[in-house]
């Protein structure tokens, strides 16, 4: 039997992307190795979001072919999409396909290896109007799956590469999404995860259906007990949308909002597409609909031109909003994104101390929502131990608090009920309910 071993670099959407890969060599009877063991092909995923998600890809083409020099080395992704032909350069690749054509790559490692010969099947991806399906009929593991709906964004924001490397919106259709969601079901899974590019302009592309049809939609199938959105444009959300999303109880009550800055000037150079008090109006329409909801976000910090005391309008809306947790990013100048040509490029240090600033405030909001909870009785969907050697097992709220509680059964892929009783540094510390 051959064998094929995946690297996989970046978001969410690639690790579908990657699961998909893997089902397709499985069917052709391929076997899944390890990145370290030796394997006939080796297939990068790559991510090209920074300059160092392009170094990291380059670093795993070149050692897999140290691993094995007869082995295919297929280049796949936004990196390999963006830089066909710097990734053509590069010796060891034998084929590169991009964005589009994930469905043909064992036949494209086969023929590469047959004919001996490198394959670059990378196009413009702007060109691409349909939805490619990859799809996952057996799942791994048994908690909590992820379901790719929607690829592509339109939105141009200043630093981000993505629309080039991902191309035009293009929505999967929903017959498909419901046939896979009910695969996961029958998998034993009790969560899913609704994900893409850019969720939110889901059905843009189809005429008259958008996400929260969708969402109705995949709550009807029976047993699945939570559906988790990822990442979401903020201004999705209006008092329609939160009206239909709250009378589906499956919904988890957790929100990964794009904020970026705090500061009106520095979302007006990146390009967004709202001001903070638009933010602001839509995190509080949010809460007025939903008890206890966790709000997160990301934050890019050392955008070109930030000033002290635009820093200092994010700091400060940070703490205003209350987020539950936020995840800080330095800006990184990617070529080919306008923002990469703008002056007065942030220096390091600066971008080190504002990062960490954010940071201990972000460590301090979340210990702030997290207290509220103490006392409390929560469903925790339980996911693994916490290591090897500990007697914790460690699960997720609905609003993706992490908790640990001591126990001697795994509870994998269960939701148990937990009485939270202290907070510990990486979440919550609680005890199981004995039904």
């Amino acid at each position: 039997m051959k064998t094929v071993a995946f690297n996989t670099l970046g978001c969410k959407v690639n690790q579908y992307e990657t699961e998909a890969m893997m089902e397709i060599f499985e069917k052709r009877r391929y076997k899944i190795v390890n990145t370290s063991d030796k394997a006939d092909v080796y297939v990068i995923n790559t991510c090209t979001v920074t300059n160092l998600g392009d170094r990291k890809s380059r670093q795993f083409i070149r050692r897999s072919k140290k691993k094995n020099p007869e082995a295919i080395i297929a280049v796949v992704g936004c990196y390999a999409q963006i830089s066909s032909d710097e990734v053509l350069d590069i010796p060891e690749v034998d084929v590169i396909v991009g964005t589009n054509n994930r469905n043909k790559i064992v036949d494209l490692c086969e023929e590469a290896k047959e004919k001996n010969k490198r394959i670059n099947v990378v196009k413009s991806i702007m060109d691409v109007k349909e939805f490619e399906d990859l799809s996952i009929a057996e799942i791994k593991g048994k908690t909590r799956a992820s379901l790719k709906i929607q690829e592509g964004c339109n939105r141009y924001c200043s630093y981000c590469i993505i629309p080039y490397a991902r191309g035009p919106i293009r929505s999967r259709d929903l017959d498909k999404i419901l046939d896979e969601v009910r695969r996961i079901a029958d998998n034993g899974f009790k969560e899913i995860v609704l994900t893409g590019i850019h969720v939110a302009s889901y059905g843009k592309d189809l005429g008259d259906i958008r996400l929260i049809d969708v969402i109705e939609e995949v709550h009807k199938i029976e047993g699945i007990e939570r559906i988790r959105l990822s990442s979401i444009e903020p201004t999705i959300i209006t008092d329609e949308f939160m009206e239909r999303l709250v009378k589906l109880p499956k919904v988890c009550d957790h929100f990964h909002l794009s904020l970026q800055s705090g500061s009106d000037t520095v979302l007006e150079r990146m390009n967004r597409k709202y001001t903070t008090s638009q933010y602001k109006s839509i995190v509080e329409k949010i809460r007025k609909y939903m008890d206890n909801v966790a709000i997160t976000t990301d934050i890019i910090v050392g955008f070109p031109g930030e000033t002290d005391k635009e820093f200092n309008e994010t700091y400060e809306f940070v703490k205003d909003i209350g987020f539950s947790k936020i995840h800080v990013f330095k800006y990184s100048k990617r070529q080919g994104t306008p923002a990469a040509k703008f002056k007065n490029q942030v220096n390091g240090n600066v971008k080190n101390d504002r990062s960490k600033k954010l940071i201990d405030l972000g460590d301090n909001l979340t210990k702030n929502f997290n207290s509220k909870f103490i006392g409390k009785k929560v469903g925790v969907l339980f996911e693994n131990r916490y290591n090897k050697e500990s007697n914790y097992i460690i699960g997720h709220t609905t609003n993706y608090i992490t908790v640990l509680a001591e126990s001697e059964n795994d509870f994998e892929g269960e939701i148990i009920q937990v009485e939270i009783k202290d907070i510990k540094e990486d979440g919550l510390l609680g005890e199981i309910i004995i039904k």
